[in-house]
């Protein structure tokens, strides 16, 4: 019985820019068919659009995946069998492969300059008819040098027809294939060219990439039998909309950079969990998800057809179950990287309060004055910011002494236990009137983390400092 293929998938990258969720998602898919079914994920890096590569972005590119979780088998970074791994290291290949195409029939150096090809673009827009190429071909081909761009000749005009994996039977009619660019003028390859025969030469069996790339599919499959290729499967991922659901995402609302994530304090394995769900859904009610759940659960049949909206409100969802999930160092680890200032013993008091009120852990940079900075500084009551509406300032020391009195005898230990002291007290005279003075005693803040909380993380001395100060303020 013959052994069955080894599946190999790939994200292959271009240095452009940071990358963001749209990127991040087709790594992510691919990555977890590949480790589902025990076979080959590859980092391939597509630099060969020079103009537009932005330094640094390798480096950005592994960074990002490597803070994620996702780890591949070879690489631009680590190697392997199928090196280089770098696009504008494996030119030689490509002009191996253009040659085959040359001796073939199948290519020809364009005679055209840039100049000449828009003249002729412009008049086909002022005469209102598509501009293609192939009418336009040259009758006598010359020899390439290397100094002219190198095109694919499509040798016959026809409809085409695929299947893709996820969106069933495709096709294309006539007008999708034009003569394009195999090798330009600076010797680098075009992405439609140098994909299919890196894919070919590192055995990739299935290709994961976005549904802009459909329209190009006729070219591809003309290059693959020209060159006697059977082509990998083809895996279109539904498209990434933003809030509205309209239109793709943009930098704009949501498309932001990946590490910008990390460094807002978001959990790793929550943003996996999000960006999985973002276009495909394993079945069933469960939505929290680790990411060795998300590869067993994995599959391609399973890969939605119409586009995801990024929910905003969805992912901080996620992310606040996943701090909850995470154990109590790791919480309090996090809890440090934003609120240096404070005391190790002071944070683990807090760590409970923190995770119970944070959906991310750079939210504490926003909330910390509010919320957090009174456990760092005694407030200077305000004896009119004591005073419960319409009840008197004597009616006021009275409800505080007896609270005072309750926590002195009372356990401070826990917010449950401070409240069993506080509130049989409070129903009885009204809860205003005996909540709203110890609030702003302890906290010196009309509105904050409530009272029973703030007296069991400020601790029981503390505490009755802040009240004793209040009625002192109120006396004064």
């Amino acid at each position: 019985m013959s052994q069955e293929k080894q599946i190999v998938t790939r994200f292959a990258p271009s240095p452009t820019g940071f990358l963001h969720v749209g990127g991040v998602r087709t790594a992510l898919y691919a990555w977890a068919f590949a480790r589902k079914h025990g076979g080959r994920f590859i980092l391939r890096i597509e630099d060969t659009d020079k103009a537009r590569e932005v330094e640094g972005s390798i480096t950005h590119i592994i960074e990002s995946l490597t803070w994620l979780g996702i780890d591949w088998d070879e690489g631009v970074d680590i190697g392997g069998p199928h090196a280089p791994y770098l696009q504008s290291k494996r030119l030689e290949s490509y002009k191996k492969y253009a040659n085959i195409l040359i001796e073939k029939g199948y290519a020809y150096p364009d005679p055209y300059s840039e100049e000449e090809i828009a003249e002729l673009r412009l008049k086909a827009e002022q005469e209102k008819r598509v501009f293609l190429f192939r009418d336009h071909r040259p009758e006598t081909i010359g020899t390439w040098d290397g100094t002219k761009p190198l095109r694919f000749k499509i040798k016959e005009i026809k409809e085409s027809r695929w299947h893709d994996a996820v969106r069933g039977e495709l096709h294309a009619g006539p007008e999708a294939l034009d003569d394009f660019i195999l090798i330009k003028s600076d010797g680098y390859p075009t992405y439609n060219f140098a994909h299919i025969i890196d894919d070919l030469e590192m055995g990739v069996t299935h290709i994961m990439r976005a549904d802009e790339f459909i329209a190009s599919v006729p070219k591809f499959l003309a290059l693959y039998e020209a060159l006697s290729i059977t082509p990998p499967i083809l895996v279109t991922l539904p498209p990434i909309l933003g809030a509205e659901g309209t239109k793709k995402l943009s930098k704009r609302d949501g498309a932001k950079d990946i590490l910008d994530y990390r460094n807002e304090g978001y959990v790793p394995e929550a943003l996996v969990n999000f960006l999985a769900f973002l276009g495909w859904n394993p079945g069933g009610d469960k939505e929290i998800m680790t990411p060795r759940e998300i590869i067993e659960a994995f599959s391609i049949e399973k890969i939605h057809k119409s586009g995801a909206m990024f929910n905003e409100e969805k992912l901080l969802w996620m992310n606040k179950e996943h701090i909850r999930k995470q154990g109590d160092e790791v919480q309090l680890s996090q809890i440090k990287k934003f609120m240096p200032q404070y005391g190790d013993e002071l944070l683990k008091k807090l760590r409970p309060l923190i995770v119970d009120r944070i959906s991310f852990y750079g939210e504490l940079l926003s909330v910390e004055q509010e919320e957090f900075r009174l456990f760092l500084e005694r407030p200077v009551p305000v004896p009119e910011k004591l005073i419960w509406k319409d009840t008197s300032k004597e009616k006021t020391i009275e409800y505080l002494t007896n609270v005072l009195t309750r926590i002195q005898e009372g356990s401070s230990g826990t917010p449950d236990e401070v409240k069993s002291c506080i509130m049989p007290y409070a129903d009885t005279e009204g809860r205003g009137n005996v909540l709203w003075p110890l609030r702003v005693s302890l906290s010196g803040k009309e509105k904050s983390i409530d009272p029973f909380s703030l007296i069991a993380y400020l601790g029981k001395e503390e505490s009755l400092a802040r009240i004793n100060s209040a009625i002192g303020a109120l006396k004064a």
